[in-house]
């Protein structure tokens, strides 16, 4: 099976400038990931969702690198999940353009 989490938007803390570690900015994470549906063994795809903004405004990354390390290690292990892909997106940081970062 596979799943997709589009958009999932919220606002925390995240990234090294100063300002990043004084007011939350908006991020856009999408994520896709594929398990093995078997005997009604199925994984909800809301809770992944809350564990990935749950994690984010716990955490309060300074490198998106490192939020998709963590985030991707922790899904994995906690949904027995065996391909996923995860993107972090800061769509306000710059005034031209939308900057992503995708594990």
């Amino acid at each position: 099976m596979k799943v997709k989490i589009k958009n999932l938007t919220f606002n925390c803390i995240i990234g090294i400038l100063p300002f990043e570690r004084e007011k939350e900015q908006k991020v856009v994470i999408n994520c896709s990931f594929k398990y093995k549906y078997q005997n009604s063994n199925f994984v909800d795809y809301s809770k992944v969702a809350l564990d990935i903004e749950n994690i984010m405004l716990e955490k309060k990354f300074e490198l998106l690198e490192d939020a998709l390390i963590q985030l991707n290690t922790f899904l994995k292990n906690k949904y027995n999940i065996k391909k996923l892909k995860l993107t972090i997106q800061k769509p306000d940081i710059l005034p031209k353009c939308k900057v992503s970062v995708t594990l």
